[in-house]
């Protein structure tokens, strides 16, 4: 049914991606877009293109709703706009200026003034969630019960247990697809992780890091000033994917400590968290009866640093490189991307993401970062900071499956 891509048109698309990379870097320059100050310096960067050849599953187009074109643009940023297998019918965002320049962003015409109304359209299929993260949950609950399949930016709940049981259901009942856009799944590292942890080349992961510093001198703007005050182990999903996205596993219990941050928006009294850490790390029990630090940091002087380790029985891998008594390893290299569909921010994770979530639902498949990972990774820091209030008592991590 499909006609495989000649050279010269792979080769065209492949340059056109190219060039919309390099105007995208050069609008974050410019400051018309946002930048190293507000995503850190991972998460402005692309990283070059997998030199497989991108060959379609269907040539059906999924009709797809974004909402939200805040600071950080994420409605527009991982290209839905340039896949083949996509049509984006109608965009959203509160604000009606925000909500124009999405619009133009996507090339699309039709346009709602909330997420409310937007999945009232019968005619739309799915939708990408990127409003602010205490919306989340809602929004995505208000999708699925509406039969839309959902894609949204992390964390999947926030700062509630209780929230997160009730987006569990809601999927569960739904029978659609969800999928939480968690950047370190795809970054480069994480994904050969992964391909080398199916492939038996860690054995049993004994122990395992992952980290999310940002500087935050400065809050990042935000819908209502939700980012003031935030408790780190409440944004925990770039961290916790070193274990969960590599090993498919999930954290048991946790014990957390936090350190008091200095600055004004985490005193007593200046946040609406009543937080007072800018720092917290937590220690986690994992499923295979291993260990994981994961630390989540506001205070510390780097740009945005969203990394991990893995050490397992047989071997481990800090960045891209196994060390172990492994042989024949599998390809560590991230598939194909449609020509055209950049890898996009956050270490040139954006695409993969979004081209993952299209497949599953074109192949009616459980997608990467299903609604259970995205709980196995966001709920441990909900438990954690509950944890680092506490001095750090070992706390109990609820678990959905």
């Amino acid at each position: 049914m499909f006609d495989d891509l000649s050279r010269r048109s792979f080769l065209g698309q492949a340059a056109f991606a190219a060039t919309a990379a390099s105007a995208q870097a050069q609008t974050q320059a410019q400051g018309q877009g946002p930048g190293e100050k507000i995503l850190g310096a991972g998460g402005v960067a692309t990283s070059a293109r997998s030199k497989k050849v991108w060959r379609p599953v269907s040539d059906r187009k999924i009709r797809v709703g974004i909402v939200g074109y805040g600071v950080c643009q994420f409605g527009a940023a991982f290209g839905f706009q340039d896949h083949p297998n996509v049509q984006v019918v109608a965009v959203s965002d509160l604000f009606p200026d925000r909500c124009a320049n999405l619009a133009k962003a996507c090339r699309c015409e039709k346009t709602y003034p909330s997420l409310e109304e937007l999945v009232k359209d019968d005619s739309i299929e799915a939708v990408f969630v990127a409003t602010d993260a205490p919306s989340h949950a809602r929004h995505c609950i208000e999708a699925v019960r509406r039969g839309k399949h959902v894609a949204c930016a992390v964390p999947a709940a926030f700062g509630s247990v209780e929230q997160a049981h009730e987006l569990y259901e809601a999927v569960l009942a739904s029978g659609r697809t969800y999928m939480m856009f968690e950047t370190s799944a795809y970054h480069a590292e994480c994904h050969a992780m992964r391909q080398v942890y199916r492939a038996g080349g860690f054995g049993k992961l004994v122990y395992s890091e992952g980290e999310y510093y940002h500087d935050s001198v400065e809050q990042i703007p935000s819908y209502k000033e939700w980012r003031v005050g935030l408790p780190p182990q409440w944004y925990p999903t770039h961290a916790t994917a070193y274990y969960v996205m590599v090993a498919g596993g999930h954290f048991t219990e946790v014990s957390c400590l936090g350190m008091p941050s200095l600055k004004g928006p985490m005193q007593p009294g200046k946040n609406r968290y009543g937080n007072l850490f800018g720092t917290e790390v937590a220690l986690l029990r994992t499923s295979e009866g291993g260990m994981s630090r994961m630390a989540m940091s506001w205070d510390t002087k780097v740009p945005g640093n969203e990394t991990g380790r893995v050490f397992g029985q047989r071997g481990y891998m800090a960045g891209m490189t196994y060390h172990g008594d492994a042989k024949d390893l599998p390809d560590l290299e991230r598939p194909a991307l449609p020509p055209g569909v950049n890898p996009g921010g956050h270490e040139g994770s954006h695409g993969y993401l979004m081209n993952e979530f299209v497949t599953a639902i074109l192949e009616d498949r459980k997608p990467l970062v299903d609604i259970v990972a995205a709980l196995d990774m966001t709920v441990p820091g909900i438990v954690a900071h509950q944890s680092a209030i506490k001095g750090g008592e070992t706390l109990r991590v609820p678990r959905w499956a």
